[in-house]
This record gives C-alpha cells, structure tokens and sequence, in this order.
C-alpha cells in the first residue's frame, strides 16, 4: 500500500499546485493506470477528482474565515480565473464562492476531507495462480459504471440471468462478469456473460468482448458475494503494492464456475487480473 500512500502525501503537500496524474504515478513509481485504478478500488473515487475537491475545500476553508478578495483565494488553489473556479466550486458545493462566504457552507459533506486508508478491509489473501490464458470471446449484456456507481453491477446480472444456457454459440456454463476499457476517470465497461464462439451469430444489442492472450494472477475469493469489495480492496492495496508483477490495463474478470452458486451468492469466485513483470 505504500504507494497510496505516498501519492496522498504527493497531494497533500502539492494540491493547490499544478499536479498531473503523471505526476502522482511518478512520486508511486507506478503506471497511470495502475495508480488509477488502485486509487479507484482503495478510495471509490478517481485521484483527480480527489484532488480537485482537495483544492476547492481549501478555497472553501480560506472563504469561511473571511478571506476578502475571491479571486486571489482563486489563484491560491491552481484556478486561473474567476469564471473557472465559480463554476468548479458550484459543482463541487452546489453553491458560489460568494454566497457561501455570504451564508456559509450549506452542506458539510461536500467538503473533501484528507483520506486515510481503512486497513480494516484488509483480508488475508492466498497467493495467486499464475496463468497464461487463451484468446476467448464473452458475450451477455453490458453497461458502463464507475465505482461509485458500481452498485448497478447485481441488476446487471439479474437481467441477464435468463440469457444464460441460451446464448448463441454458448461455450459452457461458467459466467463472466468482465471489466475493460477503464478510463482515469474510474468509469470502465462491464459485461456479464458468457463465452461464446467466435463465429456465433450474436442477436442485435448484445454486449461483447475479444479477450486477447495474456498472462493473469488468478485470486480465489471464497464466501458470500456481497464480501468481494474486501477481495478487490486487498488485491489492490495489499497484493501488488509487494508483488513483481504490475497489472498491464487489459480486461480483468470474475470467473463463476462450478463451485460457485448464483442462487445463494456463495462459493468460490475466482478474480483474473491480467499480469507482466
């Protein structure tokens, strides 16, 4: 983990500068998007927007004890004009720099408060199968989320529940759900699915993706479903902050085989994150 946390001391010491998310992967000696997306499990939101709200809560502080002059509160925290940070800082409090100077804060938990990792979603993870896995396709149904927003992801395999055993070119009864195309923004697709064949001719609407060969740690999460996020969160700030090997971006999945069971939600899950050292 600790290149978590050395990216949040980075942002703590810098925020009211010019920082870029390159910025932030150099001070952790990680990738973009391994900072990203460990930044997004860890904390559930992306880092620019974590230090976006990091500046805008200082402005907001600076304006409570009586800070006279907006615009110069504007230049402290990075904004360039008095347009830009009005319109940053309404987003972030849904009101103006003046009418909260005026009237105060009109809602306290949009102030963004310096982060502390929770240790206590830490759980003890097994050492990861490492696999070279062959070129497949997924097909099933597929929205887009962010993981604020992934909460959406059970209605997602509830719709595509009945799909399952009769989609064209079905490989098999394990399900996927699979992750790609993440953005820095923590937004990424998912599908819930199945693998099907190649050739299959795929009905119109239907989600699918050509997952290439590559190398995966295989981590084996065992319970209730509704346990995952202590999975994900391990796997991320616990596994590869320590690991040789870096996650290299391509689609991630969850495998439910035969030993899971999608009525109870218990059983093994098996997480396949794509791998390179």
């Amino acid at each position: 983990m600790q290149f978590i946390e050395r990216a949040i001391w980075f942002i703590e010491t810098r925020f009211a500068e010019d920082i870029t998310l390159d910025d932030i992967a150099d001070v952790g000696g990680v990738s973009r998007f391994h900072l990203s997306r460990s930044f997004g499990a860890i904390t559930g939101q992306p880092v620019m927007t974590y230090v976006r709200g990091r500046r805008l809560t200082l402005a907001a502080q600076k304006l409570l004890d009586g800070a006279p002059d907006i615009l110069s509160v504007a230049l402290d925290v990075g904004y360039n004009s008095h347009e830009a940070f009005t319109r940053a800082f309404r987003d972030q409090f849904g009101q103006t720099p003046e009418q909260l100077r005026a009237q105060g804060i009109a809602d306290p938990q949009r102030l963004v408060e310096p982060l502390r990792i929770d240790e206590t979603l830490l759980t003890a993870l097994p050492d990861p199968r490492i696999v070279d896995g062959a070129p497949f396709r997924i097909a099933g149904l597929g929205e887009r989320y962010t993981f604020a927003t992934n909460h959406g992801i059970p209605a997602l395999w509830q719709r595509f529940a009945p799909h399952i055993g009769h989609m064209p070119g079905q490989l098999g009864d394990t399900t996927y759900g699979v992750a790609a195309d993440f953005d820095e923004d923590c937004s990424f697709g998912y599908i819930a699915g199945v693998e099907v064949s190649p050739s299959a001719d795929l009905e119109a609407g239907t989600a699918y993706i050509d997952i290439p060969a590559q190398r995966y740690a295989v981590f084996a999460h065992r319970g209730h479903i509704s346990t995952m996020r202590r999975t994900a969160y391990s796997i991320w700030a616990h596994y590869f902050p320590s690991s040789p090997f870096i996650p290299t971006g391509g689609p991630n999945f969850e495998r439910y085989g035969a030993e899971h069971d999608p009525h109870s939600g218990d059983g093994l899950v098996e997480v396949w994150v794509p791998i390179a050292r």
